[in-house]
């Protein structure tokens, strides 16, 4: 599993010029999913996302996560986060996850998140969509399981 997490003022997804989902002041992720991740992987990435402390405090220290900011959550599947780019020019995408098992595993991470009080907006699992969003710094983190995270 991956996950770009952007710290943002504001984001939306809309689809075919309807908005599906919107926040305010929050994370904005995309969501990768692997071959072989699973229910576990979901549970320690929303719990890791959920308290991570890349908002400011008082001091302008990162110091606050986005419970201590009244923030939510945008999340949107990202099979193109596994693209392995290193033979050729075009793309192969073999690590992400099928559809069906990648669908069921975003489903759960997003259940995982609500779970623990964020319960996400979310794009459309599958369809083209496209994403508006008012980064804030910007401050963007990245998370792996194959580097433990």
């Amino acid at each position: 599993m991956k996950a770009v997490i952007q710290r943002v003022l504001n984001a939306k997804v809309t689809v075919e010029g309807k908005t599906v989902g919107e926040i305010g002041r929050g994370f904005l992720i995309l969501l990768g999913v692997g071959r072989g991740d699973c229910a576990e992987t979901c549970r320690k990435f929303a719990s890791k996302i959920a308290k991570l402390r890349i908002f400011s405090d008082e001091n302008g220290k990162t110091n606050l996560s986005l419970g201590d900011v009244g923030g939510r959550i945008l999340a949107v599947s990202q099979f193109t986060l596994f693209a392995d780019c290193s033979h050729g020019n075009r793309p192969s995408f073999f690590d992400a996850a099928p559809p069906e098992e990648a669908n069921m595993m975003y489903e759960k991470f997003c259940a995982e998140l609500a779970g623990l009080g964020f319960e996400p907006e979310r794009g459309v699992f599958g369809a083209h969509m496209v994403i508006d969003m008012t980064a804030d710094g910007p401050f963007t983190v990245i998370i792996d399981t194959e580097e433990g995270s």
